[in-house]
């Protein structure tokens, strides 16, 4: 019987639990001072450095705060709701901005005529999801604000994985919907050269660089834009946006988080697949110090009505739970550290976990390096809200 191809997140599942297993049970004649850690392969994060930065670029116009904003009553029948999202959503950009007013609130990061991208989560699948209660409730806002729907994009990775939540035209009049990676109008991977058709969709003047490559297989390979060392950005980002809305759901990974960083590096750009087992930290971090994310990354709104605690980045329904949340705030850094508390503390109660451990913080130590935000938690201003 033909095997299926080992799917990329069950191969790396594989390599940690033999990790695991060989520091359990060290091979024989073998010892800490003849093993010797492998370096990394190297990057081309110093060329992020030669763009020069602008005053709003990452962490944005609120370093370092972070609004939380609760509610028990965000899911019904498992489905989150729009209209307590929206109430959620109108105060914690009321308390971020200091406005009174929300349309003052939005234009602090937006204006009309500018090309909106907002950028969703629907790798998981239908079983989590960027929430469309969370999306309506931002386009809502936008447009009550000035913003034109033309002018707004829903984005991710793939125009399939979109599709198959919903983000789609019948439910999203007047909005566009893009995935850089896609098929053709006939339904195929390939143009009747043989070529990838999402090719035409990355940007080739910005790239991300890493001395890392992987065989895909048959079944990858049609959702992988290129091969070899390069990580093309989107023209998504690149060429068809003038500012970013980065939308991530509350999911764990691993012991660490899939969060505002996760869900900007790699939603952004090609030949991902490679960068997992060696360079993850590395990829959340360098990806989004490159320009077009740096400086088009506004505002990120962490939907934590739904998330999961285990499992993730996927969607084992046995750890999804109500996290009835929203987090909101410029510093995507500061953010994902809040969330990791979030995650964290419903570990603990699911006894998956005995204390918050931030050095699995890797990425967030880096990318605060890099300057793009603040990941210590006492330099972090914090405001919590409690919605009834």
């Amino acid at each position: 019987m033909k095997r299926k191809p080992l799917s990329r997140r069950k191969f790396v599942s594989i390599l940690g639990a033999g990790s695991a297993l060989l520091a359990a049970k060290p091979l024989a004649g073998i010892t800490s001072e003849t093993i010797q850690p492998k370096p990394k392969p190297a990057t081309n994060i110093s060329d992020a450095a030669k763009t020069p930065r602008k005053p709003d670029s990452m962490p944005g116009i609120y370093p370092g705060k972070v609004i939380l904003v609760s509610h028990q009553n965000t899911v019904v029948n498992n489905e989150p709701v729009e209209t307590v999202a929206y109430i959620m959503l109108q105060r914690a950009m009321l308390e971020l901005t200091g406005q009174k007013s929300l349309k003052k609130a939005w234009r602090t990061f937006v204006s009309p005529g500018e090309r909106i991208g907002l950028k969703v989560n629907p790798v998981a699948g239908k079983e989590l999801y960027t929430s469309h209660a969370v999306v309506k409730s931002v386009i809502k806002q936008l447009t009550e604000s000035g913003i034109r729907k033309e002018d707004i994009i829903i984005w991710d990775r793939r125009d399939m994985e979109l599709k198959d939540v919903g983000f789609t035209a019948e439910n999203y009049p007047g909005i566009k919907i893009r995935g850089t990676e896609c098929k053709d109008e006939n339904g195929s991977f390939y143009d009747k050269d043989g070529k990838l058709y999402g090719e035409r969709n990355i940007d080739k003047d910005w790239f991300y660089r890493a001395d890392v490559e992987s065989e895909y297989d048959a079944e990858t390979m049609p959702y992988m834009i290129n091969t070899g060392k390069y990580s093309y950005f989107s023209k998504i980002i690149t060429q068809e946006v003038d500012k970013i809305i980065n939308i991530p759901i509350l999911k764990n990974a691993g012991s660490s988080i899939t969060n505002a960083m996760k869900n900007l590096a790699f939603g952004s750009v090609s030949n991902t697949g490679r960068l997992h087992a060696q360079l993850w930290n590395e990829t959340c971090a360098e990806v989004c110090a490159f320009a077009p994310l740096r400086d088009k990354v506004v505002l990120n709104i962490t939907d934590g009505l739904k998330g999961c605690f285990n499992g993730g980045p996927g969607a084992n329904p046995q750890f999804i739970c109500n996290y009835n949340t929203l987090l909101a705030g410029s510093d995507p850094v500061a953010m994902d550290r809040i969330a990791y508390d979030i995650i964290a503390e419903k570990r603990i109660a699911e006894g998956l976990l005995k204390e918050p451990n931030p050095d699995v913080l890797t990425f967030l130590k880096m990318s605060a390096d890099l300057g793009l935000g603040i990941w210590e938690k006492e330099k972090i201003e914090l405001k919590i809200f409690e919605l009834t």
